[in-house]
């Protein structure tokens, strides 16, 4: 579990993030969503420790994250599995090399240890005679899984996507939110996952938290989006086709 208490973060004197509290539950994709600009990056990156906040705590099970000490934040960071923007490969590296990235920054493990560990997490994500190749010679949906594949080489007891399915077609995007999905439900992760795309929302959205303008606007489940009177957050949510057909089905 983590939780957000009441954190504010300013730039350049304008509050980006409003007193947001919100609680992130274990073993469940947590969605945060809203449109460009309205702070759930800079949301999802305070609570990972990229950017510090100016007020407010946030708390990893009992663990203020962000009142520890640069080694102690290393010892926690071990825990956690980060899936950037589009994936977010080395280029220089093959399939390989970018998962064994983590276990040599944050393992003494062997080079056989690393290998075997990135072959279990390739095959975890279907992947699999792709170890020698280099993130320009797989397609991008490849690059989403050898991604989500990095993220779990720690066995992380967190795991943070932001924007996984950016860039990918439909068909691609709900392979790659199950696949998380599943991932979250198998190990126990507490989940976090930064989307602008209301195909997420309605697939896999077991907790789903709105940002407006840098405050928490609306928060509940994919089956409360279809119910809610929230006009600024049914303005975003059924500006999407799906969502208005998913209404009228109901």
């Amino acid at each position: 579990m983590i939780e957000v208490r009441n954190v504010s973060k300013v730039f350049n004197s304008v509050y980006v993030l409003k007193n947001i509290s919100v609680t992130f539950e274990q073993g469940q994709t947590n969605l945060i969503i809203g449109q460009s600009g309205s702070g759930k990056t800079v949301l999802l990156k305070a609570i990972v420790g990229l950017h510090d906040v100016d007020e407010g705590e946030i708390l990893y099970e009992d663990v203020v994250f962000n009142k520890l000490n640069f080694k102690e934040k290393k010892a926690l960071r071990r825990q956690i599995g980060m899936m950037f923007q589009g994936g977010a490969l080395f280029d220089s590296s093959t399939v390989e090399e970018n998962i064994i990235y983590p276990m040599d920054m944050f393992t003494n493990m062997s080079l056989d240890e690393k290998k075997e560990r990135a072959n279990f997490c390739l095959k975890r994500v279907n992947i699999e005679n792709a170890n020698h190749l280099y993130p320009s010679e797989i397609s991008g949906g490849m690059k989403k899984r050898v991604a989500i594949a990095r993220a779990m080489a720690l066995n992380p007891k967190y795991l943070f996507c932001d924007e996984p399915n950016s860039g990918l077609d439909p068909k691609t995007a709900i392979v790659i939110d199950y696949l998380i999905k599943e991932i979250t439900e198998e190990y126990n992760m507490t989940t976090i996952v930064n989307t602008h795309d209301m195909n997420s929302v309605m697939e896999i959205g077991a907790k789903v938290v709105f940002i407006h303008e840098g405050e928490k606007c609306w928060e509940g489940t994919k089956k409360e989006v279809l119910h809610t009177d929230n006009k600024i957050f049914n303005d975003f949510v059924f500006a999407n086709n799906l969502a208005k057909q998913i209404k009228n089905i109901h």
